[in-house]
């Protein structure tokens, strides 16, 4: 056919290119274009450092990858039940009990293809056209986003700088009303890394309780990433909300196993049964052979064991340089973050300049996230090359 042809046939047959309004609701991901922006700009010979990434710059250690490895020699390349294997919920059951104080069995389980797909279909299992989604900001760019293909309506809760991110109980009882459905904790936090301390979590949970249809998905994929005297608490833990509370966790960041793509969802039956609905329609069963690994992962021992901590370790040594570093800056304010590997920076004092910040994409534009999933030489670097461009500008709001 030749392109006068092509072109008189596309005007006669005008094929239709709109999307979904549900598509259409939601936003590009910030974080991921910020990412391929720095990539870009690498692949052009522009020497950049890149702190987007939300991984640990870390291998994965070598007993969970020689897992994986003896998983594929040994046949272990096959479907597996949808929720995931015997093996690994069972596994997942005594970590959830001897770490966190969750007493649950392997039917309340559900493995799947990372934490972001355990999520996903908590929310879209709980929420019904018009629901509203409580979510503290700042918070990962995802969970708004995710209540809008849910047909639900974020519903977004400001926490301050100088109270290190963490919710207000009276704020959160102030706007709860009868459409609220599901509230998002995320502890320690992405993207401050604050870390809701226990006395906190029962507050929230006196005003849960009062509330018969609100339920709570907290996702604690950073639980083992926590520098002392900080503590980590499962809001599931306490009394009378593992009945109200989907538990999100997984093997990504603690034990470096991003790329292996495996989460969890522990809950009522009820709930986590229906979310095992969805990922048979979606994806079916986890990867045989990641499955095979996060066995391996929770044998290393009580929290990862050595080698996570060696790697919490090197995160807390990057973590004291940075808050050192960015306190001694004019104009530039810091909450030190308890857990995660993420510095929630506030720069506002400089806005209005010469260029913007892309906080808003985690809730707060005042403040920038830096993640120090880097080595020490290259945060240094990094800081040194913010320090510079800094000097060259004076704060255009008082501090």
């Amino acid at each position: 056919m030749s392109k006068a042809e092509r072109s008189m046939s596309n005007q006669v047959n005008k094929v239709d290119i709109s999307l979904s309004p549900r598509v259409s609701s939601v936003n590009p991901s910030k974080t991921v274009s910020i990412t391929d922006h720095a990539i870009a700009l690498a692949q052009a010979g522009v020497p950049v450092i890149r702190l987007v990434a939300g991984e640990p710059d870390f291998d994965t250690p070598a007993v969970i990858a020689e897992a994986g490895v003896r998983a594929i020699r040994e046949g272990h390349t096959r479907y597996t039940l949808n929720a995931g294997t015997l093996s690994l919920r069972t596994a997942i059951c005594r970590k959830l009990k001897e770490e966190n104080g969750i007493c649950c069995t392997p039917d309340e389980v559900v493995v799947s293809n990372g934490a972001k797909q355990c999520v996903i279909q908590a929310v879209l299992a709980l929420c019904s056209p018009g629901d509203e989604v409580i979510i503290p900001a700042p918070y990962w760019g995802s969970y708004p986003e995710m209540a809008k293909l849910a047909d639900a309506r974020p519903v977004i809760l400001p926490t301050l700088c100088s109270e290190n991110f963490l919710l207000d109980p009276k704020l959160l009882e102030s706007k709860i009303t009868e459409k609220s459905r599901l509230l998002i904790l995320c502890t320690p936090s992405n993207p401050t890394g604050s870390v809701y301390p226990k006395p906190l979590l029962e507050r929230i949970a006196e005003i849960v309780t009062k509330h018969p249809r609100l339920l709570v998905l907290s996702d604690e994929i950073y639980e083992h990433i926590i520098y002392a005297p900080a503590t980590h608490t499962s809001f599931a833990s306490l009394p009378g909300m593992w009945e109200r509370t989907l538990t999100v966790n997984g093997f990504s960041k603690a034990f470096a196993m991003t790329g292996w793509r495996l989460g969890y969802i522990a809950g009522p039956k009820h709930f986590v049964g229906a979310c095992n609905k969805i990922q048979a329609h979606f994806s079916s069963g986890a990867s045989s052979i990641a499955q095979e690994a996060g066995v391996a992962a929770l044998g290393l021992g009580y929290a990862g064991g050595e080698p996570v901590s060696i790697m919490v370790k090197a995160f807390q040594e990057r973590r004291d340089f940075l808050v050192k570093s960015f306190k001694e800056l004019e104009g530039v304010k810091v909450s030190e973050p308890q857990g995660a590997f993420y510095l929630f920076v506030n720069f506002s004092s400089y806005y209005g300049i010469e260029a913007k910040a892309p906080g808003d994409a985690f809730g707060d534009d005042s403040c920038i996230r830096i993640s120090y999933a880097a080595s020490l030489t290259t945060l240094q670097a990094a800081f040194e090359r913010i320090k510079k461009a800094l000097i060259t500008l004076r704060p255009a709001v008082p501090v």
